[in-house]
């Protein structure tokens, strides 16, 4: 019996400890908020079908602020999913803004958006959402601003493969981000060819209107899963095209991407936004780079050739210098030589202070002269 209440002392203890750790998540005061002493544990997001899934969550918290300076006694409720990786809480806020049908800003944390009365945002590897349960919901943008500036920033950066999609800067606001989906029922997107595609759950894809049409890039992690599949997806294709069924505009293979457009009005337009889809490698060796040496050849030459074109800068820069000096010596020695050439133009005496006795006689001037002594 004593060992029981023992045991059930210590689950005790340990579920306190979990919620102040996951009290600690948050901190205590923002803005003129304060966190609620009691927290709430009720989630709802975590029931939310775009959230749901096999993925594991490592931090789940929910807390309420209260301003307790305020007159109207405001109130927002928070709530956050920490996941293992900055991406998969970006695919999140991507897959709220589609249905919520609302463009993705940067107007909170690394990316977010506001619909009403809430506000959607991701931090690093926490996905946010702000409801404001009482008071004026104009003060919630900055209450959402200082919350994320109390949060770790993670990579502070939106995904790669979103980056690589026609006119990324455009595209960002509405582009739906999948992170080493199983399938791509999240979409929303009723297509025959996606029946080809077997990610292995080693691959992304990030979907992007402009216009009618709609552009699918999937990026497979590794070269031999890319292969396979466009051998798939290219064999499917030529498929529907012979059932009649509804078939991607325009498909192409680009490195380890697989593009598809989907509702182009024409051919060429859906080609012409295949072009614009750059795929960039990023390679990283297991063992020694076997090209190192001629990395350590290419920036020995760069810092060679960088040092000798300061050193013929600099040379030239002093040789100016000497130049410019030397004339102005030069002038100062020529403009000194022709005003003591025109003191001698006015002077016999070589320049030098000359007595002339040759018209002083007694005639002349005698009072200039000596007398003799007594």
């Amino acid at each position: 019996m004593r060992l029981i209440k023992v045991l059930i002392l210590i689950i005790s203890v340990s579920i306190v400890s979990f919620g102040d750790q996951a009290a600690r998540t948050l901190p205590d005061r923002v803005a003129n908020f304060k966190i609620s002493l009691k927290p709430n544990n009720t989630f709802d997001l975590g029931k939310d079908p775009l959230v749901a899934g096999p993925q594991t969550l490592s931090d789940i918290n929910t807390r309420e602020y209260s301003d307790y300076f305020g007159a109207d006694g405001a109130r927002v409720r928070v709530e956050t999913l920490r996941f293992p990786q900055d991406v998969k809480a970006y695919e999140v806020l991507s897959l709220f803004a589609a249905r919520a049908k609302t463009p993705i800003t940067a107007d909170f944390g690394t990316a977010g958006f506001q619909q009403g009365d809430e506000i959607y945002f991701v931090r690093g590897p926490r996905f946010v959402r702000l409801r404001n349960l009482k008071g004026d919901a104009a003060n919630l943008p900055a209450f959402a601003q200082e919350l994320s500036a109390s949060l770790d920033k993670g990579e502070a950066d939106t995904p790669v493969l979103i980056k690589h999609l026609p006119n990324p800067e455009e595209a960002q606001k509405t582009a739906v981000f999948l992170h080493s989906f199983a399938n791509l029922d999240k979409l929303g997107l009723q297509q025959g060819v996606f029946t080809a595609i077997q990610s292995q759950e080693n691959a992304d894809a990030a979907l992007a209107a402009y216009g009618p049409s709609k552009v699918l890039i999937v990026e497979f992690n590794t070269p031999q899963l890319a292969k396979d599949n466009d051998e798939r997806i290219v064999a499917r294709i030529h498929e529907l095209w012979k059932l009649g069924e509804p078939a991607p505009i325009a498909y192409r293979r680009v490195g380890n991407y697989s593009v598809f457009v989907f509702d182009a009005p024409d051919e060429q337009s859906a080609k012409q936004l295949i072009d614009q889809v750059k795929y960039e490698q990023v390679v990283q060796w297991l063992g020694e780079n076997p090209n190192i040496l001629k990395r350590a050849q290419e920036e020995y030459v760069n810092t060679t050739l960088g040092v000798l074109v300061a050193v013929v800068k600099a040379s030239g820069y002093a040789l100016l210098a000497c130049l410019g000096l030397g004339g102005l010596a030069g002038a100062l020695l020529f403009i000194r030589r022709r005003a003591q050439q025109t003191e001698d133009a006015f002077s016999d005496a070589g320049g030098m202070l000359r007595l002339n006795l040759d018209d002083l006689t007694p005639e002349t001037n005698p009072a200039r002269l000596l007398r003799e002594r007594n």
